[in-house]
């Protein structure tokens, strides 16, 4: 949920250039983000593909809303899904679907919802690492912290002697 939160404050264009360094330096983990049914949105059946304006029901613009042969013809990744629902423009953080013969926006922030599931639950540790450094790197005044936990006390002492 801090994840989803984080990246819905984020600008669309910023994440572009982060999915672009994903495709371009890390092909197997593209793969594994927007490439899942489980979102819901576009309401066409067996066959829904991304595209920036779901003008009938096997498109949509929501990550994680493929179905059928729209897994498999070219969609099935991040830097496909940010290029082909033209994030750098619209859709972020949250995107359109078709439904009942119109297009709508879908869940709020849904696509921030999405992206971040995908990079908590379908990413190893090593990929994750990874990610968080390219997100430092491509995301404006972003950095990385981690503190796992503290196994020792410090403790200062200032002292002054005449």
């Amino acid at each position: 949920d801090n994840l989803a939160a984080a990246l819905a404050k984020t600008s669309g264009k910023d994440i572009v250039q982060f999915a672009k360094a994903v495709g371009v330096s890390h092909p197997g983990i593209d793969k594994k983000v927007c490439n899942g049914e489980y979102m819901s949105g576009s309401d066409g059946g067996s066959n829904i593909a991304y595209a920036a304006d779901p003008t009938d029901n096997t498109k949509t613009a929501q990550c994680s809303n493929l179905k059928g042969t729209g897994k498999t013809d070219g969609n099935a990744s991040f830097s496909k899904f940010v290029e082909k629902v033209e994030l750098h423009d619209k859709n972020w953080p949250t995107g359109m679907i078709h439904s009942s013969s119109s297009k709508k926006a879908g869940t709020i922030n849904g696509n921030a919802k999405a992206v971040a599931k995908d990079l908590v639950q379908e990413l190893n540790h090593d990929e994750k690492t990874i990610v968080a450094g390219l997100l430092a790197k491509t995301i404006e005044g972003g950095e990385v912290v981690e503190i796992r936990a503290v196994s020792s006390t410090s403790v200062m002492v200032n002292a002054c002697y005449d």
